[in-house]
């Protein structure tokens, strides 16, 4: 078998195993609020999520794989050394927080990651800066959109049910947060697997298995099919340290609250799939978990647990691209 196939075939076992750990590490964010409202058991949770994760490719086009694979980074200057830094760079830090149950972003992970690699391989000549700048205005534009819709939600929620029991309000509730739980992991697993998707495609773009990576059109459907198993298998696992943060640790939830926070973050994540902007499901979920906090009083909120996760958003980019940097420059050593 030739060289260079082996060595696409172990780059794309790496970039599944990403996607894996992007289901693992941000299944908290599709899980937390049913499951601190014990409207579902952790493991039927997971399943839930791991199901709405894998259909997703079905309602979403995929332009944020396109964003990603072309839009980040010139893919004229892609090669495996910048795709491996890329990746181990993401991985890395992803593991990082995972085993210290910090909730930072998957995907500015990997966005962090390629601009690190790709820097050191071509300077910042290497930048799709249209990309860069439409996905750091998503860093404060999803929470801020999430906190904002969530809000509403609750305000519209409260009078709708104003002359309802609260018996009747819980029960109804309860059942309407498996709808939204399952809008929710729809627009994780519609934004966060075409991130992976967008690698592999132009890894095969880079070597010549694919004449062209001109837009959404061209991401083969093995490569969709595969990055949504992937992210459904790790969401299956969960990541309970990131869940206990999320679920409670911000604020202390009701079933009406965590279905209006799911409705905000899904809506949210809607927008930005369809606009072909990859964002962090972890913002999105923060912001809007946030926004029903403060829709019953300001001190709801735990804001210093909520201030540490921002310290976390901040510095994800760059230290994914630092860890990205040093792995794409070890792989330069390896190859020589």
């Amino acid at each position: 078998m030739d060289a260079g196939l082996i060595l696409a075939i172990i780059l794309i076992g790496i970039a599944l195993l990403f996607d894996f750990l992007n289901g693992l590490h941000d299944a908290a964010n599709s899980i937390a609020t049913v499951v601190s409202t014990r409207v579902l058991s952790p493991r039927v949770a997971v399943l839930w999520a791991a199901f709405f994760n894998f259909i997703a490719f079905l309602f979403f086009g995929l332009h944020v794989a396109s964003t990603v694979g072309k839009g980040i980074i010139n893919a004229d200057i892609i090669t495996d050394q910048v795709i491996f830094g890329a990746l181990m760079g993401a991985i890395s830090w992803n593991v990082i927080t995972w085993i210290g149950g910090i909730p930072s972003s998957s995907s500015h992970a990997l966005i962090g990651g390629l601009l690190g690699a790709g820097i050191s391989k071509a300077g910042f000549e290497a930048v799709v800066m249209q990309g860069v700048v439409k996905t750091a205005s998503a860093i404060v534009l999803s929470p801020t959109i999430g906190f904002l819709l969530a809000l509403v939600l609750v305000l519209i929620v409260s009078w709708t049910f104003l002359k309802s029991t609260p018996a009747f309000a819980d029960g109804f509730f309860r059942k309407a947060q498996l709808v939204s739980a399952a809008a929710y992991s729809l627009g994780h697993g519609g934004n966060d697997a075409q991130k992976t998707m967008g690698i592999i495609t132009v890894l095969l773009f880079a070597h010549g298995m694919i004449p062209e990576f001109n837009g959404p059109e061209d991401v083969p459907l093995w490569v969709v099919l595969t990055c949504q198993a992937a992210m459904g298998l790790g969401t299956m696992f969960g990541g309970w340290k990131i869940v206990h943060t999320m679920g409670s640790k911000i604020t202390r939830l009701s079933p009406q609250q965590g279905f209006c926070a799911e409705t905000g973050g899904a809506l949210t994540l809607f927008l930005f799939t369809n606009l072909g902007v990859p964002v962090s499901t972890t913002h999105t979920i923060t912001g809007a978990i946030v926004g029903v906090g403060a829709a019953r009083r300001m001190s709801a909120v735990r804001w210093n647990i909520a201030g540490r996760i921002v310290w976390a958003w901040i510095i994800t980019m760059p230290m994914a691209a630092v860890i990205a940097a040093a792995f794409y420059y070890l792989a330069g050593l390896w190859t020589h």
